[in-house]
């Protein structure tokens, strides 16, 4: 995800500096998520926003949602979901169900980058909703990569989105959950 965000936040939002802070998986994440904000609310200087983005895999998303809320919370800092249109300090986003559920969203840029992989995959019925594929997102373009003839070994991740990500145009993405989690940047940075 990392790799997918340095190539797609510049073209969401060009006026502004970034930084991407990674962790090593969602349980991670949700583990040291209290204390990173805690400290992010003594550094948050004024225009400064905290975007907390992660797979929802198999969790509820409401309940996932409400968790990100309740460490936001605990660390004084406005969410957006809070906010009710005003100002805040954190965007929690969670992506449905995976990363590679937005690379279905554009599947042109994964021709771009894999063009053996066939052209017609967004009009069959399992992938035609990015965001409901049955059995996993990662696991269903591994299936379609390993078939045209790419990672015979596995899918490489972090490889797929440094090929993928430069190619995709956040304008076109039809995955809801990158839909989602475009506008409520482009929202956030005016």
């Amino acid at each position: 995800m990392e790799t997918a965000l340095g190539f797609l936040v510049p073209k969401l939002v060009t006026h502004v500096t970034f930084r991407l802070h990674a962790y090593r998986g969602k349980e991670a994440l949700l583990r040291r998520l209290p204390g990173r904000l805690e400290a992010y609310r003594r550094l948050l200087q004024p225009g400064w926003l905290i975007i907390v983005l992660i797979d929802r895999d198999d969790d509820d998303c409401h309940a996932l949602k409400q968790l990100l809320e309740r460490s936001a919370t605990a660390a004084h800092l406005l969410t957006r979901t809070r906010a009710a249109g005003g100002q805040f300090d954190v965007l929690n986003r969670i992506v449905i169900e995976e990363l590679e559920a937005w690379y279905f969203g554009d599947w042109q840029a994964v021709r771009q980058a894999y063009p053996r992989v066939p052209a017609t995959i967004p009009s069959r019925t399992p992938y035609r909703d990015a965001d409901a594929i049955k059995g996993g997102t990662w696991e269903a373009l591994q299936r379609i990569m390993q078939r045209a003839g790419y990672f015979a070994d596995g899918l490489n991740k972090r490889q797929a989105a440094e090929r993928i990500a430069p190619h995709m145009d956040p304008a076109r993405n039809t995955s809801h959950s990158f839909q989602v989690f475009r506008d409520a940047v482009l929202a956030a940075a005016g």
